[in-house]
């Protein structure tokens, strides 16, 4: 098992979290939605993992590869 972060690919405000600390999500699977110039963009979980923490909070305004989850993977 290793530590790994989810980074948002853009500059834009969180939209939605769209998982809690202790899920397990699969690889692939929609995490969080970032807005940006009037797009929605999910955040994808880059391995099957579980949500350690999550750093962000709706509406927060966030840079591009700025941290949003921690996850462990399995």
């Amino acid at each position: 098992m290793r530590d790994v972060s989810l980074t948002s690919d853009v500059t834009g405000s969180v939209w939605k979290v769209l998982v809690a600390p202790g899920e397990r999500g699969q690889n692939g699977q929609p995490l969080v939605v970032v807005e940006s110039m009037k797009m929605e963009i999910e955040m994808l979980a880059p391995a099957d993992a579980v949500v350690t923490s999550i750093l962000v909070q709706e509406g927060q305004m966030v840079e591009e590869d700025q941290a949003l989850l921690l996850l462990c993977s399995t």
